[in-house]
């Protein structure tokens, strides 16, 4: 498949040229204009460009015309959007261009989708011109670090493929009945009592400050914001074992470390519960840059609508008042009067979608997380040793073939605000359980998220897909060989360098 250029997700224009390739060699230089903006990028790319080829390559802030040069710069003609790229590859020379930096690193892994390492050492690019820009602004992973931890190393490893992908929103479910994963000023006592473990009893953890600045600064050099979540009214069992006083009877219930949901909620009664939403949701405002918060709101299954509707807005005035705007899950689109701009994430299939509808008729945005394409937590068959099959089972067809313009019948389709796959780990314990779930299907989903409709094919998909899989390989990536694929024989793994 040498002849194949393995962009995913498929760009808007690719145009491959006559010329000769470009090829990576000991004199190949990294040039870009000296701007504090533009720094961190290029430092990216060299050391992207010297880990494929094995040869360091040096950055330079002066034009070049000797050959061997990969170009950065920031401009204004390309396709409409923030994030537009082009790819211009030619013998002898790269041109990477972007109207803002989180485009340049589009065009940076798009180069390096296009990079073909030789045997002996090197690499190079087939000539090439390529313009881009995503079908939607928010695309995205929804990943729970509360069931089982997920640790900063393993952490950067997914921020990693999501930026491989363009995916731009890493949505981090920090907190549920089991666990509380985030170190908060106003509340210390939620991780000291309530993150030593994960659900069976396995080892537990947290981030603390340092760790989480650390996931922020590594994801937001990728072009990957985060998004953090505090779920609220339910799935709050580790804060009331953390704080006996957001229960009754004033007393820390036990800790639980099971899979059920439903069963755990906050008390509007308790004056301690506003209180407890105001601190939380402040100090992840002043910890989190960006803006959106996510408050959750998904199965409260042992409360009344009127107290669900007064938590919900309590949670979202918390939230407003620090000037982010909310996230929730699907249940928030039955409250009235959400804030201006709320986005209500779409999970659940199986319900009646009219209140979406009507919450985007009242300027909800929608974001598509249906569970029956998405959660690639879901087994890929029956048989399969890791996941869950509540929706069902999700192969790799499944989760590229579906428009989020067309899912909810009668919802506007300038009311989706993107796609969000999502990965819960009640039965994943490792990074390699984790990449085995994400990979092959996070590919398909980020292509969904990125390229218009009219771009894509699966056939043409899985084409373009096929060498990905030895590039996983090759950093000792576990995946899942789906029959669906086009893979090419496996080949002896190395350590991700």
């Amino acid at each position: 498949m040498s002849d194949v250029f393995a962009v995913v997700p498929a760009p808007l224009v690719l145009e491959p040229s006559s010329e000769p390739p470009f090829v990576i060699s000991p004199s190949t230089v990294v040039v870009v204009d000296a701007a504090d903006e533009l720094v961190p990028v290029a430092v990216l790319t060299a050391d992207l460009l010297g880990r494929v080829s094995g040869r360091p390559v040096e950055i330079r802030y002066a034009e070049l015309d000797a050959p061997g040069v990969v170009r950065m710069r920031l401009v204004d003609d390309l396709p409409p959007g923030p994030e537009a790229y082009r790819v211009v590859v030619g013998e002898g020379r790269v041109a990477l261009e972007a109207r803002t930096t989180d485009g340049l690193v589009h065009a940076v892994v798009t180069l390096r989708q296009l990079l073909r390492a030789h045997p002996d050492g090197g690499a190079h690019a087939a000539a090439v011109r390529i313009e881009d820009a995503p079908r939607y602004a928010w695309r995205g992973l929804s990943l729970d670090v509360a069931r089982h931890f997920v640790t900063v190393a393993d952490l950067e490893v997914v921020i990693g493929l999501m930026a491989h992908y363009k995916l731009n929103v890493l949505h981090l479910h920090l907190t549920d009945d089991q666990a509380w994963r985030l170190d908060l000023p106003s509340r210390p006592g939620l991780v000291r009592r309530a993150s030593a473990h994960s659900v069976d009893g396995d080892p537990g953890g947290h981030y603390s400050r340092a760790d989480w600045d650390q996931i922020l600064a590594f994801a937001r050099a990728r072009a990957v914001r985060v998004v953090p979540e505090i779920d609220v009214p339910g799935h709050v069992n580790a804060a009331q074992h953390a704080y006996g006083e957001l229960n009754p009877d004033g007393e820390p219930v036990e800790e639980y470390l099971g899979i059920e949901v439903g069963f755990s909620r906050l008390h509007d009664d308790l004056p301690e519960t506003h209180a407890f939403l105001a601190d939380v949701f402040g100090d992840l405002a002043e910890m989190t840059p960006g803006d959106y918060l996510h408050i959750g709101g998904d199965e409260v299954l042992t409360m009344g609508h009127d107290e669900y509707e007064r938590l919900v807005r309590s949670a979202a005035a918390a939230v407003t008042a620090h000037g982010k705007r909310v996230v929730a899950w699907q249940e928030v689109a039955s409250v009235p009067d959400l804030p201006a701009g709320t986005v209500v994430q779409y999970w659940d299939t199986r319900v009646d979608p009219a209140p979406f509808v009507r919450a985007a008729r009242a300027g909800a945005r929608i974001l598509m997380s249906p569970g029956s394409r998405v959660y690639l937590d879901m087994k890929y068959g029956p048989d399969f040793p890791l996941g869950l099959e509540w929706a069902g089972h999700v192969e790799l067809r499944d989760s590229y073939e579906w428009d989020p313009a067309t899912l909810v019948v009668g919802l506007p389709p300038e009311a989706v605000a993107g796609v969000e796959a999502a990965v819960w780990t009640e039965t994943l314990r490792t990074l390699d359980d984790l990449t085995t779930m994400l990979l092959p299907r996070l590919a398909a989903v980020a292509e969904v998220a990125w390229s218009d409709l009219g771009r894509r094919d699966f056939d043409d998909f899985t084409t373009r897909l096929a060498p990905h899989g030895e590039v996983w390989d090759q950093l000792g990536l576990a995946w899942h060989r789906s029959p669906q694929g086009r893979w090419s024989a496996p080949v002896a793994s190395e350590p991700a360098g």
